[in-house]
């Protein structure tokens, strides 16, 4: 499956605004498009007017050239790529834009730490919580049910001052 790009500056920036996701290799910004109004083409008796959105998730990368030269630059746009590609039918929503915005990590990190990090960061733009295999069901470490150290002989703590 091919990845569709955003090209034009004015899709750049219409993501804007939407949910934003940050790695150490890369920020994820994304938006839903707008629906596009159709009309019946010219000959045809006029139609009403339908609302549709375009299919398919479409990408846009940015990458600076304070990350590297065009050799790097390169193999980090090559690379994130085929990351949002494998995640293209399982994670990314059809009808949003994503503009990905690459950090110097995204040269060397392991690929399996890539892609697993724009899997979360996808879920986070799309305000789902993000499966964290650390968590294996635990409680929270903050908050919550927290018991005092002492025990219910042990005498009150001092009060006033010395």
């Amino acid at each position: 499956m091919r990845l569709a790009t955003l090209v034009k500056r004015t899709e750049f920036q219409r993501v804007r605004g939407g949910g934003r996701a940050q790695t150490s290799a890369f920020v994820l910004e994304g938006k839903a498009r707008p629906p596009v109004k159709t009309t019946a083409t010219p000959g045809e008796l006029p139609q009403p007017t339908l609302t549709t959105t375009p299919t398919g998730a479409r990408f846009g990368f940015t990458i600076t050239k304070k990350v590297g030269n065009a050799v790097v630059r390169n193999r980090m746009r090559r690379r994130l790529k085929a990351v949002f590609t494998a995640l293209l039918g399982t994670h990314a929503d059809p009808t949003y834009d994503y503009v990905v915005v690459a950090r110097p990590p995204a040269f060397d990190q392991d690929f399996q730490q890539l892609t697993a990090d724009a899997r979360g960061a996808l879920d986070r733009v799309h305000g789902r919580k993000p499966a964290r295999p650390d968590d294996r069901g635990r409680g929270s470490s903050r908050g919550g049910d927290r018991r005092s150290s002492r025990r219910a002989d042990d005498p009150p703590p001092p009060s006033g001052s010395h």
